[in-house]
């Protein structure tokens, strides 16, 4: 199981990259590998602010449909449009090309609240 050192992680599985005040989410290759292969990745928040744990967008794959949650708060900035044509990269590439989002942080003190990747082993073995 791939768990980069240098990025954080949700008890939700999601991974974060903090850059600045923006940070790029996805899923972690423990949940794609759980949801098998990703048909759709629907985020229709762009633009909005949202709350830490609020729902921002689903992944849908050929068994359920799962949804994401907003990591960190803030704004959601980007949403990568190649999901819209490969979902697939989810699977492929969940800590690259298969980023979902982008925020801009609204309250920077709760990335002390992120798992490191240690931490993330621990809740998923």
């Amino acid at each position: 199981m791939n768990i980069p050192k240098d990025l954080k992680y949700t008890h939700d599985h999601e991974w974060v990259r903090i850059e600045g005040d923006e940070a790029t989410v996805g899923i972690t290759d423990f949940a794609q590998n759980e949801l098998g292969d990703i048909v759709y990745v629907e985020v229709e928040t762009e633009g909005e602010m949202l709350a830490k744990e609020a729902v921002f967008g689903t992944v849908e794959a050929v068994k359920t449909v799962s949804d994401l949650f907003q990591p960190l708060s803030g704004e959601i900035i980007a949403v990568n449009d190649q999901l819209e044509d490969t979902p697939e990269l989810v699977n492929d590439d969940p800590y690259g090309e298969g980023w979902i989002v982008k925020i801009k942080l609204s309250d920077a003190s709760e990335i002390d609240e992120l798992l490191s990747n240690a931490s993330y082993q621990a809740v998923i073995s």
